[in-house]
C-alpha cells in the first residue's frame, strides 16, 4: 500500500526504485542459476579425497549415499573405517569404500555405487575388525538398500571390479603403530597410555607370561611375603615387650619394619585374593576381556597402592635416618639424649616425603594394576612415572644413607685405634662394627639389586612390548609390525627377583635384634615371669627404698652398728648408670641409685665398675656417671658418694642428675658409651 501510494504522489522516484529493487534481482537470479543448476544437474568434479584418487575412475559427485555435500565432510567420515583399509582385510574393501563415499560419476548424469554382492562380501570379510574397533556401521551402507547388479557385469569391468582392490597397496611395508584393540580401550576421562595409545590398558591376566608360569610366580611371592611379614612383626612386637631397650641412635630400626611388615601385609593380600584388585572384570560387551585397573576410581586398588607405595619409601627413607643418627653417635659424638631430641625432625622427613608423593600420584591418577602380585602399585606400565617416582628417590636414599654409613665407619674405625690397649670395649666395638656391616649389607645388596632390576626392566621394556604386539597381532586383529627388532620376551626370573628383593629387604632387621637377650626376653614374656630391667629396677628402689633410708639414718647407722658386730650384711647405695638403649653399658649423661647388700657387691664388682669409667682425657671425666664409696668406704657414720675428681658428699647432695647434660658426648669414652650396647 506504501507503495501504491508512493506512486501515486511521486511517479517519477517511484518508479525508480522498483527498477532498481528489479535489477538487483536479475543480476542475483542470473549470477546463482547456473551454479544450481550445475549441482542440480549432475555436474561432475573432480575427487580430492587422498584415499580415493588412486582409483580408475578421477570424477565424483555429491552429495553422496550418506548425504555428504562436501569432499572434505566425507574424507573426514571415512577415518574410522581407516583400520579396515590399513588392515586389508578384503581384497574390495578399498572399492567399496571408496565408491560409497566418492561414488563414480561419468558423463552425462550417470552416478555409479557399490552394487549389493560387493558389499557383501566385504562386510563378511571384516565383520571380526568391525566388531573389534567398535566401528558403527551406517544405516546408509547396509547391504540390503544397494542395488542388485548384474553379475556379469560385476565380473568384466564394472563398478565392483576387483581390479581396483588390487591397485591399493594391501600390505605395504610401513608401520602403522600400535592399534589399541576394542577390549583394551577405557573411558575417556582416563589419561593413562598404554604403548604410546592414549585410553588403552595393558591385558589381564599378565601380558608376558603363560597361566602356569603365573600361578608358580604368585605362590612364590606369597610364600616370601609371610616370611617377611613374620619376620618383621617380630622386630616389632620385640620392641613392644621393652620400648625402653631400644634408643636412638637405633630406634629408627623399629620404624622401618613398621614400613616393611605392611608392604609384606599387602602382598600377602594380593596373594590371597588374586587378581580381583588388580584386574577390571570381562564387562558386558562380548568383545571386552579383563584389563588391568588404570586410576584412582577403584577404591580397594587405590587404597591398597597408597599403603604399598607410601610405606615402600618411608621404609626406605627411615634406613637413611638409621645411618644418620649412627653417623651423630659415632661421628659427631652426640649423645643418645641428643640424639632423640631431634627425633621430631627425622619423624616429619620420614613421613611427610612419602605422603606428598603419594598424593602427587593420586592427583596424576597414575595407579597402576599389578596383575603378577595382585597388588596395586606405580610406574609399572609407565616408564616415565617408574623413572620419576620410583627409581630416582630410591637412588637418592642408597647414594645419601650409604655416605653416612661410610662417614660413621670410619668414625667408628678410628675410635677403635685409638682404645687398642682396652681390650674389653675393643672387642665390644669390633662386634659393634660387624653388626652393622651385616645388617648395611643385608638391606643395600637386595636393595641394589632391586634396582638393577628396575633399570633392566626399563631398557627392555620397549623390545618386550614390540615383540608381544607382534605375537598377538593377528589375534587381537591389530596392524602387525612391519618388521622387530631384536625380538626379546623377559624372563619370569627378573620379575620374581623385583618381588623377592622387594620383600627381602624388611628381613635385615632380625640380623640386628636377633641375640641372647631378646631370646631371653621373650622366653620371660611366654612364661609370664619377665625379668625386669635393672634399669627400671634401679628406678624403682631409687624411689621406693632410697628415700626411707636416708629419711631414717639415725636408725640405719644403729642398724649398721649392731651389723658391723655381728658379721651380718652391710647396705650400700651406689650409683647405677641409666645406660643406653640395651641396658648394658655405663651412660656419663644419666645415673639412677640401686642397692646391692655386702656380699652381692664384692671388690671385683666394684672395680669392673670404676673399669668402664677408665678414660685417658680430663674432659671425658666432666661429664662421667657417679659412683658411691665402696664397700670397704661404708663403715663411716654417714653414706658418703665419690666422686671421680676424689671428693665425697652426702648421697643427699651428690646428684649427678643435677648437672647440665652435653649435647654430645665428651669425647671418645662419651662416644663408645653411646654407641656400643650390649645385647
Amino acid at each position: 500500500m506504501d507503495l501504491i501510494g508512493c506512486c501515486l504522489q511521486a511517479p517519477s522516484i517511484c518508479c525508480t526504485k522498483m527498477a532498481v529493487r528489479l535489477g538487483m534481482k536479475v543480476l542475483i537470479v542470473t549470477l546463482l542459476l547456473p551454479l544450481v543448476q550445475s549441482h542440480s544437474l549432475f555436474t561432475c568434479e573432480p575427487i580430492t579425497v587422498p584415499r580415493c584418487t588412486g582409483m580408475n575412475y578421477n570424477m565424483t559427485f555429491f552429495p553422496n549415499l550418506m548425504e555428504h555435500y562436501d569432499q572434505d565432510i566425507a574424507a573426514l567420515r571415512m577415518e574410522p573405517f581407516l583400520p579396515l583399509l590399513n588392515l586389508h582385510c578384503s581384497p574390495e574393501v578399498h572399492t567399496f569404500l571408496c565408491r560409497a563415499f566418492v561414488p563414480e560419476c561419468t558423463e552425462p548424469k550417470h552416478i555409479m555405487m557399490p552394487c549389493r554382492s560387493l558389499c557383501e562380501r566385504v562386510y563378511s570379510d571384516c565383520k571380526n575388525l568391525i566388531e573389534t574397533f567398535g566401528i558403527t556401521w551406517p544405516a546408509e551402507l547396509e547391504c540390503d538398500r544397494m542395488r542388485d547388479c548384474n553379475n556379469s557385469q560385476s565380473r568384466s569391468g564394472g563398478p565392483d571390479d576387483p581390479q581396483d582392490a588390487r591397485q591399493y597397496p594391501g600390505k605395504a611395508h610401513r608401520d602403522f603403530g600400535f592399534w589399541c584393540p576394542q577390549h583394551l580401550k577405557t573411558s575417556q576421562g582416563s589419561s593413562f597410555k598404554f604403548l604410546g595409545v592414549d585410553h588403552c590398558t595393558p591385558p589381564c591376566p599378565n601380558m608376558y607370561f603363560t597361566k602356569v608360569d603365573l600361578d608358580f610366580a604368585k605362590y612364590f611371592i606369597g610364600i616370601i611375603s609371610i616370611i617377611c611379614l613374620c619376620v618383621t612383626l617380630f622386630t616389632v612386637l620385640t620392641f613392644l615387650i621393652d620400648v625402653k631397650r631400644f634408643r636412638y641412635p637405633e630406634r629408627p630400626i623399629i620404624f622401618y619394619s613398621v614400613c616393611y611388615s605392611m608392604v609384606s601385609l599387602m602382598y600377602v593380600i594380593g596373594f590371597l585374593i588374586g587378581n580381583s584388585i588388580a584386574c577390571n572384570e570381562r564387562g558386558e560387551n562380548f568383545a571386552s576381556g579383563d584389563t588391568v585397573v588404570i586410576g584412582s576410581q577403584h577404591k580397594a586398588c587405590t587404597f591398597i597402592f597408597m599403603l604399598l607405595y607410601f610405606c615402600t619409601m618411608a621404609g626406605t627413607i627411615w634406613w637413611v635416618m638409621l645411618t644418620i643418627t649412627w653417623f651423630l653417635a659415632a661421628g659427631r659424638k652426640w649423645s643418645c639424649e641428643a640424639i632423640e631430641q631431634k627425633s621430631l625432625w627425622f619423624h616429619g622427613v620420614a613421613w611427610a616425603i612419602p605422603g606428598i608423593l603419594t598424593i602427587i600420584l593420586l592427583a596424576m591418577n597414575k595407579v597402576e594394576g599389578d596383575n603378577i602380585g595382585g597388588v596395586c602399585f606405580v610406574g609399572l606400565y609407565d616408564q616415565e612415572v617408574s623413572v620419576y617416582f620410583v627409581l630416582l628417590p630410591l637412588c637418592l636414599c642408597v647414594f645419601i644413607g650409604l655416605s653416612f654409613l661410610l662417614a660413621g665407619i670410619i668414625s667408628l674405625n678410628n675410635v677403635r685405634q685409638v682404645i687398642q690397649h682396652d681390650e674389653r670395649n675393643k672387642q665390644k666395638l669390633k662386634k659393634f662394627m660387624i653388626r652393622i656391616g651385616v645388617f648395611s649389607g643385608t638391606y643395600l645388596v637386595p636393595l641394589v639389586i632391586l634396582l638393577g632390576c628396575y633399570a633392566y626392566e626399563q631398557v627392555y621394556r620397549s623390545s618386550w612390548e614390540m615383540t608381544w604386539v607382534s605375537d598377538n597381532c593377528q589375534d587381537y586383529h591389530i596392524p602387525c609390525p612391519y618388521q622387530v627388532k631384536n625380538p626379546a620376551r623377559p624372563d619370569l626370573g627378573l620379575f620374581i627377583t623385583k618381588y623377592i628383593m622387594t620383600l627381602i629387604v624388611g628381613i635385615a632387621a632380625i640380623f640386628w635384634v636377633g641375640s641372647k637377650k631378646t631370646c631371653s626376653e621373650w622366653a620371660n614374656f611366654l612364661n609370664r615371669s619377665r625379668k625386669q630391667d635393672p634399669i627400671s629396677e634401679s628406678r624403682r628402689v631409687l624411689q621406693e627404698s632410697c628415700e626411707f633410708f636416708l629419711k631414717h639414718n639415725a636408725k640405719v647407722k644403729h642398724k649398721k652398728k649392731k651389723h658391723s658386730k655381728s658379721g651380718s650384711h652391710k647396705l650400700k647405695v651406689i650409683s647405677k648408670s641409666m645406660g643406653t638403649s640395651t641396658g648394658g653399658k655405663l651412660n656419663h649423661n644419666m645415673s639412677a641409685v640401686a642397692i646391692t647388700n655386702n656380699d652381692f657387691l664384692g671388690q671385683e664388682a666394684s672395680g669392673d665398675v670404676r673399669s668402664t669409667l677408665d678414660v685417658s682425657r680430663p674432659e671425658d671425666l666432666e661429664g662421667a656417671s657417679c659412683i658411691l664409696k665402696s664397700r670397704d668406704d661404708i663403715t663411716g657414720e654417714v653414706t658418703t658418694q665419690t666422686l671421680l675428681d676424689g671428693t665425697e658428699a652426702p648421697v643427699e647432695y651428690a646428684d649427678c642428675n643435677n648437672k647440665p647434660r652435653s649435647r654430645r658426648g665428651n669425647g671418645l669414652s662419651g662416644s663408645i658409651h653411646t654407641i656400643l650396647h650390649g645385647r
